[in-house]
């Protein structure tokens, strides 16, 4: 896939994440040729932003989730080739690979013992020993391992916040929450844009549409391997009043990808009834192909209304 697509060093770096999400599934063609999974739902992602038929790299047959298969016995016998350390670059088989990565490579990254009072270190185990004996961090006076402490908790304090946010979320009179399913469309300029859509859904016995694009519209994302998604909520019924409320989307009840909540405020009028676009928070570019190889996108929206 890497060669097909120029072989740059970005696409590389991808290609690599990719295999490491998707280690061992493979898929073939109706053909017989082999896909590892990562490649596949690439291919099938680049072929929707380009609003083509996704083909195999070898044959050009058609390719679909629902046209490919895994191939069982490819599987199995790759799964006991060896096969490389990804710190020491030494083979093992594979089913001792987990646990020479985790326990035994002396190249494997760790954090110096100090961590918790600070010290940002990390490298490779064998120099894990000379560190420690050398960290300055144990000599430190207490004023200056408060400063670093109180570093480190107002992070924690920023983390705690959201999930604060949430539970406080949750005590509202008003919650509403429904599954949402994005239909791929395409723009109508001379250059088309692939963008997604809601059908109408009904929520706090008001009408609403979810709209997403991909990269913010970018002109030619499929030659991007960032790959990002946004969103707008939009109120289609009439209001007597403003209506402000808080939302978030999160992964549906039978999906994988990986989200981030995140909570979003805006205050609804008749005049005013559109968000901005706002970041889906998907982990990485790996996470939002595999939403844009779906057929559709579901995901679960939750809607507080603000009570004056």
């Amino acid at each position: 896939l890497t060669e097909r697509e120029g072989g740059t060093a970005e696409r590389s770096l991808t290609h690599a994440a990719l295999r490491a999400s998707f280690p061992f599934p493979s898929s073939q063609c109706t053909n017989g040729h082999l896909m590892c999974a990562g490649c596949f739902i690439h291919l099938l992602a680049d072929a929707r932003l380009k609003e083509e038929q996704a083909t195999c790299p070898n044959c050009r047959c058609e390719i679909s989730k629902s046209l490919c298969c895994r191939n069982l016995a490819v599987e199995k016998a790759v799964s006991e080739l060896p096969s490389e350390c990804g710190f020491c670059m030494r083979q093992f088989p594979r089913s001792l690979l987990e646990r020479h990565q985790k326990e035994e490579c002396q190249d494997r990254v760790t954090q110096c013992r100090y961590k918790r009072i600070g010290c940002p270190w990390q490298g490779p185990y064998h120099e894990l020993t000379v560190h420690e004996a050398e960290c300055t961090h144990p000599t430190k006076t207490g004023n200056e391992l408060m400063e670093i402490l109180d570093e480190m908790d107002q992070t924690h304090k920023k983390e705690m916040q959201l999930y604060n946010s949430i539970f406080g979320l949750l005590s509202f009179e008003k919650i509403g929450y429904t599954e949402v399913q994005f239909r791929p469309y395409r723009t109508d300029d001379f250059i088309t844009r692939l963008y997604y859509e809601t059908p109408r859904f009904t929520v706090l016995n008001q009408t609403w549409v979810l709209k997403a694009r991909v990269n913010d519209s970018e002109r030619n994302p499929n030659l991007s391997c960032k790959r990002t998604l946004s969103f707008q909520l939009i109120l289609k019924s009439k209001i007597s009043s403003p209506m402000e409320c808080s939302f978030l989307l999160l992964k549906g009840p039978y999906d994988d990808v990986k989200i981030n909540p995140v909570i979003y405020h805006f205050i609804f009028t008749n005049e005013n009834n559109e968000t901005e676009y706002v970041p889906l928070p998907i982990i990485d570019s790996v996470e939002c192909n595999k939403l844009l190889a779906a057929k559709n996108i579901n995901l679960r929206l939750f809607i507080f209304q603000i009570q004056k």
